[in-house]
């Protein structure tokens, strides 16, 4: 399978010093990239600045404005846990329009699959307001520019950072075209991600929206049960044409914010549910894009699983569930509960 990779030095010139969200994040990704001898597996594809009409289709102009007003007078404190310098701004718009690059080689078929490592994250950003180390968010502009380019009608977006993408609940909560599930620390920042929100039906997204808040220390079974046993059903059931990750790695048990506990190989097992959804239901069509993760060793770990299994991945080989999984009775409990919630909008549950 051919994987495309994103990646721009320009990425750095969001300066924010000593914050957790800082450039060793990708610099030190992409290094560990090269040093595996990954790079020349990959095809390397070179992101574009999104445009201020492919921005708009999430954020409101007067945010965008804000956020541009913001750089070009040097950055510093933008509020809601956001820090920025005079390269903010442009570089945000890169971190967008390097999702935009991906999807676009992948429905090209130019690849099959792509990794976008770009920053600043995004999945916190809703349409008027930057929060959580955020300010646009890169995941939703993708879904939005994917539909309204390639005329999608069913895409998924699978959320596994540590904390719950609130920004792309807001953004989606009322449409169908878009499932979102999120799979996160129960009570982690920004406290929202409960299982009962399952969409609005007045918007025709009742059912869109799955949320599976876990305790903390949950670890690579736990996940693994999680996406096994609600995840790949419903995703079947949907048969989306696209898949879109954030993959956000701080739920790595060395990360330095987050408090779960996945490994490494962890996130390979992830990788391969979300790969195998997308090849049963899109031809391998995935792109996958980085949210947290602020440990930069274990970041780097968890990217290079995550590429690995992309690369190495046969779109055509079925991968039985995982049996014999050691799976916390919490988690077990948390499982049934996302069931209740969702039985009447997918049976298969």
């Amino acid at each position: 399978m051919k994987t495309g990779l994103i990646y721009d030095p320009a990425y750095l010139n969001h300066d924010t010093g000593s914050h957790p969200e800082n450039g060793d994040r990708v610099a030190y990704s992409y290094n560990f990239l090269a040093k595996a001898g990954m790079l020349e597996k990959l095809v390397a594809i070179k992101p574009r600045p999104a445009t201020m009409e492919e921005i708009e289709l999430v954020h409101k102009p007067v945010y965008v404005t804000r956020v541009r007003d913001f750089s070009n007078r040097g950055g510093g404190n933008f509020g809601e846990d956001n820090v920025g310098s005079r390269g903010t701004f442009e570089t945000a718009l890169l971190a967008a329009g390097g999702t935009l690059s991906a999807v676009d080689a992948v429905m090209e078929r130019k690849v099959e699959s792509a990794f976008a490592l770009v920053r600043p994250p995004g999945h916190h950003a809703t349409p008027g307001a930057a929060m959580g180390f955020c300010f646009f968010n890169n995941i939703a502009i993708c879904a939005r520019y994917a539909a309204k380019k390639y005329g999608l009608g069913r895409i998924l977006v699978v959320d596994w950072d540590e904390h719950h993408g609130n920004g792309t609940e807001e953004i989606f909560y009322k449409d169908s075209s878009v499932l979102y599930f999120s799979v996160h620390r129960k009570w982690s920042f920004p406290g929202t991600g409960h299982a009962n929100n399952v969409g609005d039906g007045e918007g025709k997204g009742a059912g869109f929206n799955i949320n599976v808040p876990l305790p903390r220390k949950s670890n690579d079974d736990d996940y693994e049960y999680v996406f096994r046993q609600i995840l790949q059903p419903v995703a079947y059931e949907y048969n989306p044409e696209l898949v879109l990750v954030s993959a956000g790695m701080d739920t790595h048990a060395k990360d330095y914010i987050g408090q779960m506990n996945m490994s490494g190989p962890g996130y390979a097992r992830l990788a391969a549910v979300v790969l195998e959804i997308a090849g049963r239901c899109c031809g391998g069509a995935s792109v996958f894009v980085l949210e947290g993760g602020y440990n930069p060793k274990a970041l780097a770990e968890g990217v290079l699983a995550v590429v690995n299994t992309m690369v190495n991945w046969d779109p055509q080989v079925e991968h039985p569930a995982a049996e014999n999984l050691l799976v916390k009775i919490a988690v077990k409990s948390a499982v049934s509960g996302v069931r209740r919630a969702q039985e009447r909008y997918w049976p298969v549950l």
